[in-house]
């Protein structure tokens, strides 16, 4: 399974995996622009990817974490987004209904719907999967020019990060984000602040799974009960409607009787 390790120590700010991501999936980059006075992420249907500033002096790039077990995938009713089996979470616009349930899952808010468009779709990071098709690099960690990106399987990844903490226990924070938090993500931090402005929970809370999950199973039921409620409603009022039309055909035909009566 592909990951990515993001170094937050490593990181500038620079920005430059925000804009490739913007040229790579063919963004608008005027309107990808992050409002800076706004307190939002930044990400929108038109930037994919986004810098955080986390404190005073340190950066981290957020995006999809596309989590090991996504919360998304597991509450679409259609098959519109699905986990690849090389890691990726993708979402197919052919297959979306609009009901945007993958919003609502997603423990990170990271799915971001184009509110403006006359078709709107769901937008999200796919960790360039067209690119790795062709054996490219994810178009962020390709630009990045401190190396505070790296591409791999992901127990390489988990390997290399818990390395990098143990020869340097004074520069990092002890835990890897990302290795076990709502069921692992491929997306994994090392860092030497604290991570939760990414969505990360704090240690000592409770697992998004033990809150989501049940709703999450309930999903595919509770889909299933509006639907039929609307075809038993749909039902009733046509069969309402056919009754009153046949209705309006025998007082027209008792009428035209006795007019001929007459």
């Amino acid at each position: 399974m592909f990951s990515i390790l993001i170094d937050v120590t490593l990181c500038t700010g620079c920005e430059q995996c925000a804009a490739a991501c913007v040229e790579a999936n063919n963004l608008d980059p005027v309107t990808a622009e992050i409002d800076r006075s706004s307190t939002n992420d930044g990400l929108s249907g038109n930037r994919l990817s986004t810098v955080l500033k986390v404190d005073e002096k340190s950066f981290a790039k957020k995006a999809c974490m596309h989590c090991v077990e996504p919360s998304c995938v597991a509450a679409c009713l259609c098959g519109g987004i699905t986990k690849t089996p090389e890691g990726p979470v993708v979402y197919d616009p052919n297959q979306c209904i609009g009901c945007r349930y993958c919003m609502l899952a997603c423990p990170f808010h990271i799915p971001r719907y184009e509110w403006d468009d006359l078709t709107p779709h769901i937008k999200k990071c796919t960790m360039c999967h067209e690119r790795l098709k062709d054996g490219q690099l994810p178009a962020c960690v390709e630009v990045c020019p401190t190396g505070a990106l790296l591409f791999g399987e992901r127990n390489t990844l988990l390997h290399e990060a818990h390395q990098r903490i143990k020869s340097k226990p004074d520069k990092y924070i002890n835990r890897v984000w990302g290795e076990e938090e709502y069921g692992g993500t491929s997306v994994i931090y090392i860092s030497d602040v604290d991570l939760s402005e990414l969505g990360f929970p704090k240690r000592d809370t409770v697992p998004i799974n033990d809150l989501t999950e049940p709703l999450i199973h309930k999903t595919p039921i509770i889909g299933m009960t509006v639907m039929g409620s609307m075809l038993g409603l749909n039902w009733i009022i046509k069969r309402r409607m056919d009754h009153s039309e046949k209705d309006k055909s025998e007082n027209s035909s008792i009428s035209e009787k006795k007019s001929d009566d007459k």
